[in-house]
């Protein structure tokens, strides 16, 4: 794996960060300066409660710009993955052995994760765990609640 600050993405996800650092830079920003010229407008600004909002809306609007910037200066696109062994971009299907329980998860960057969509960060203990592993192995889970064991089943 790369460096620490090396951001995993697939190519959807890339696109809707850098649809949404253009709907920040070219919809969000002039909206907020207009915002904050028409609440100076109204005068005295040390009771302004629409100008320290715009304020505050403005600060988020500039640090989820810089953290944009800096995740797509550091972003690493999952192309085609190999399923001969468990890595980021895989779908995995697996089994608890304890209850025959049946789940599948894609690995993705951290940026990506969805749980409800079945999108498991890279960084999780059970995507830590599967990793450089094949179909039929047992792997150990270290999670937060306790260590559990399961069963890859399918890697695509």
């Amino acid at each position: 794996m790369a460096n620490k600050n090396t951001v995993y993405l697939t190519q959807e996800g890339l696109d809707d960060l850098k649809k949404e650092l253009d709907d920040l830079i070219n919809v969000r920003r002039p909206e907020n300066i207009q915002a904050i010229k028409e609440a100076r407008s109204l005068g005295d600004l040390s009771e302004n409660a629409e100008y320290d909002a715009a304020r505050n809306e403005q600060a988020q609007i500039e640090g989820r710009i810089k953290q944009l910037e800096k995740m797509l200066e550091n972003v690493s696109i999952i192309t085609e993955v190999a399923t001969d062994k468990v890595g980021i971009g895989n779908t995995v299907s697996i089994k608890y052995v304890d209850d025959d329980e049946e789940d599948e998860y894609k690995i993705v960057g951290s940026q990506e994760a969805d749980p409800f969509e079945s999108k498991i960060s890279n960084e999780s203990p059970i995507a830590q765990a599967l990793f450089d592993h094949k179909v039929g192995d047992i792997v150990t889970v270290d999670s937060p609640n306790g260590n559990y064991e399961v069963e890859i089943i399918e890697i695509k």
